[in-house]
């Protein structure tokens, strides 16, 4: 007899675990409340980088001058258009998921999965039906929303999330974004572009506040934001939002400062745009009633082998939380090590060569270690980089701002990190991670060909200046 799997959630993480079981034999069905393709592809990943593109273009277009173009008359971003390349974008990506599932013989149902005991859920679906479910494998992956302000709650019109923000139908004149992580950045970088008036809000003491992100690449996305005026505040909070005269009244204060010494700052807008983290879509869920451990905040617990504090019963992708990487690729990979543990193929989840990458302008891509991680680990570190604007392929581009740095062990160049800001750096990161992954060393990746004129080579050049500051100094 076959096992029976279910899937519940079938974002990037969820369909991707219903395949690998299926490809192993089992009797696959997967749980989908809303669309599949989950977040990512509806409300996050897909989306926002269809208003990138749209964005850089617009952009581009600017500069036509530079490039030889002259350009005759104005241009300005048509939202409807971009809206309708979105949905179809979406909708042709969301059919190749379909036809997978339905390759693999996998029975999609439609409607909110919630357990009942071990071995039972039931699916309560839009109509109001009840589906009952037995399995003999469960695979939670209900992913997450976006965090609202509590006193200050979305209202889809003028108080904004990132899902409000990517089925937008007019440019804001002006935008306050709270939240200078990795969504609130890129959102700031395509609006400025398509036309508002962008001001960042961010409590910590720099942008991309990540463990991740290497302090390097906050200080240059930061002076990117200067040079195209997009003002940003760094250790300041939102003290109050008020509605008038069709605006929003904004007062910030300085996180920093004692509760009673906090000077105010009013910042008037026409929308806000909170940023400001996930939170876990576990609630109501049943989990409780077989033993499933979560934390004060909805976060599931898993061990290495992406399994729960109940046998059988794994967990991935958002609902892992902070402590774990939330991203489209790494719930994708964490489907594929529940799903083989599911089927009784023992593996385990290595999270130290997952890359990271930020779709701001210019791009964050990251692998491995930070500098300031490695030096906390108490090993012998070298830190070399290299700017973008030393090859000819940037300039050929017009894109010269960002750099690539390399943190490798200095006793026996192993690589330990690879951060590179700049042109394409979402794309640059494959080969660092593969590096990291490897255990290249810099004389290894110095040796490794790349092909002039490209973007590639400031990946050699950077590994042919640690080994140049490891003979010298």
């Amino acid at each position: 007899m076959s096992l029976k799997v279910t899937v519940i959630g079938a974002g990037p993480g969820g369909y991707v675990a219903a395949i690998r079981a299926a490809q192993q034999g089992g009797e696959v069905t997967l749980v989908e409340q809303e669309r599949v393709g989950g977040t990512c592809l509806h409300w996050g990943c897909i989306p926002s980088k269809v208003l990138k593109t749209t964005a850089e273009l617009l952009n581009k277009l600017k500069r036509s001058q530079e490039f030889g173009i002259a350009l005759k008359g104005t241009f300005e971003p048509d939202m409807k258009a971009l809206m309708a390349r979105k949905a179809m974008v979406i909708e042709n990506q969301m059919k190749g998921i379909t036809n997978l599932l339905q390759h693999h013989k996998i029975r999609l149902t439609q409607g909110k999965g919630i357990v009942k005991a071990m071995n039972r859920a039931e699916v309560k679906t839009t109509s109001g039906d009840v589906v009952p479910l037995a399995w003999d494998r469960l695979i939670l992956a209900p992913g997450s929303n976006a965090r609202e302000l509590p006193a200050y709650p979305f209202d889809g019109e003028r108080i904004l999330s990132s899902t409000d923000a990517l089925a937008i139908k007019e440019v804001p004149r002006s935008l306050l974004i709270v939240g200078g992580g990795v969504i609130g950045c890129e959102f700031a970088f395509i609006f400025s572009a398509l036309g508002s008036h962008v001001t960042v809000v961010e409590a910590m003491s720099r942008l991309l506040p990540l463990p991740s992100v290497d302090e390097d690449c906050s200080i240059l996305i930061q002076r990117e934001m200067k040079k195209i005026k997009i003002p940003f505040i760094l250790n300041t909070t939102v003290r109050c939002v008020e509605k008038q005269d069709g605006e929003l009244r904004v007062t910030l204060e300085d996180a920093g400062a004692p509760k009673g010494k906090r000077e105010p700052m009013v910042v008037d807008v026409e929308k806000v745009l909170v940023c400001i983290g996930r939170k876990a879509c576990t609630e109501g869920m049943g989990l409780e009633t077989i033993g499933v451990r979560v934390d004060d905040r909805g976060w599931i617990d898993v061990n290495e082998r992406m399994e729960t504090s109940t046998p059988h019963v794994y967990a991935i992708g958002d609902a892992l939380g902070p402590t774990k990487m939330m991203l489209a690729h790494v719930a994708s990979k964490e489907g594929t090590v529940a799903a083989d543990n599911a089927m009784g193929v023992r593996t385990a989840m290595d999270y130290r060569a997952a890359p990271g990458v930020i779709f701001t302008m210019p791009e964050v891509g990251n692998v491995g270690m930070t500098e300031a991680q490695a030096r906390e680990e108490g090993l012998p570190v070298r830190a070399v980089k290299v700017l973008f604007r030393n090859l000819g392929k940037p300039h050929v581009m017009g894109e010269i701002a960002g750099e690539v740095k390399i943190v490798s062990h200095a006793e026996n160049g192993r690589l330990l990190g690879v951060h590179v800001v700049g042109p394409h750096a979402s794309d640059l990161i494959a080969e660092g991670t593969l590096a990291v992954k490897s255990g290249c060393t810099t004389k290894e990746l110095a040796e490794t060909f790349h092909a002039h004129p490209t973007l590639s080579e400031v990946m050699g050049e950077a590994a042919l200046k640690a080994i140049d500051r490891a003979i010298h100094g």
